[in-house]
């Protein structure tokens, strides 16, 4: 009888990198997590990674049952095998991390940005099983994504497609800070975004009474947005309004770019419910051609958000061959 097998994932962020144990059911039986930024030197934080992974290799009976690993890290490039130029990340230009990764376990690895990783653990554990073609966008302090065509993800001639959150969705629009770039979709629709359209909608009206005046600008953030808007306050809704009609925007763009079966959105932001989904929905249909409205599902990812970087990284390792190193 064959053994079972197991897959390690691991989510690097830009504060802590978590891991976790894995069957190809989507059970986690171990979790871990270590300091992202503790190490200036990738070669010290792979060191302190595998003292912290050894409990979990242990606790499924050793090496020989790890499967693979599986990594979601911002800027991973699943070509090369490398995380590039990540601005949140202790380690500066090329970190040849598969290759670092694979010298120290012995054990197959692949390596994907977190986005990609969400996109591919939905396709195995999540709502988007059996589907052959759907657009994952995270919804947090930024906007990612992960595009699935013809049941196989996208990744361009680079390694780096599917950055929807930087396409322009306004053009002309809002500074994004840390791009450069102005009227972003990641501008408006993430968390960060609809902190300052909250600011922007009160100085607009100063006047106009809102719950949301009770706060000092630089403490307002979706999460006070979002309890002012299920008590009543207008501004508050209307700052939803205002961001499904951009994302909804936006998503019809997608649709007719790859005329997925749904669309499925995940992250913080979708704790908003239909605060968020109905204007996006609205929108979204509005602003597409006649054969493509009433066709896409607009659904809310159903991976626990605690567990979904882990499983979206480990889900990587059913894509790799046993007998592969990558």
């Amino acid at each position: 009888m064959r053994q079972q097998e197991y897959a390690i994932g691991i989510d690097i962020g830009g504060t802590n990198t978590v891991f976790g144990i894995v069957d190809h059911r989507g059970d986690i039986s171990y979790r871990g997590a270590i300091s992202t930024r503790k190490h200036s030197n990738i070669s010290d934080y792979i060191d302190e990674l595998a003292i912290a992974l050894a409990p979990a290799i242990d606790h499924v009976g050793g090496i020989n049952y790890i499967r693979g690993m599986g990594i979601g890290a911002p800027n991973g490039n699943y070509y090369k095998g490398t995380i590039e130029y990540a601005p949140n990340l202790p380690w500066k230009g090329l970190v040849p991390l598969v290759q670092l990764m694979n010298d120290k376990f012995g054990v197959p690895c692949s390596l994907t940005n977190d986005a990609n990783a969400a996109a591919v653990g939905e396709m195995m554990y999540g709502v988007a099983r059996g589907m052959r073609d759907f657009i994952m966008i995270t919804l947090g302090t930024g906007v990612g994504s992960g595009i699935v065509a013809n049941g196989q993800l996208i990744y361009g001639h680079d390694g780096f497609a599917g950055e929807l959150g930087h396409t322009t969705t306004i053009p002309g629009g809002r500074l994004h800070k840390g791009t450069g770039l102005r009227g972003s979709l990641e501008a408006y629709a993430s968390a960060t975004g609809v902190a300052l359209t909250a600011n922007e909608f009160l100085d607009r009206d100063p006047k106009r009474d809102s719950l949301l005046r009770n706060y000092a600008k630089e403490e307002i953030d979706s999460r006070i947005v979002y309890d002012c808007a299920i008590q009543g306050d207008a501004i508050a809704q209307e700052v939803y309004q205002f961001t499904g009609e951009v994302l909804g925007l936006a998503l019809a763009n997608f649709v007719m770019f790859s005329s997925p079966e749904a669309i499925i959105l995940f992250g913080g932001m979708t704790k908003a419910g239909d605060l968020i989904l109905k204007p996006t929905r609205e929108h979204m249909e509005k602003n597409l051609l006649p054969i493509f409205q009433n066709k896409v599902k607009l659904l809310f990812s159903e991976l626990k958000e605690a567990d979904a970087a882990i499983l979206g990284a480990s889900a990587l390792v059913w894509e790799v061959k046993a007998d592969k190193v990558v």
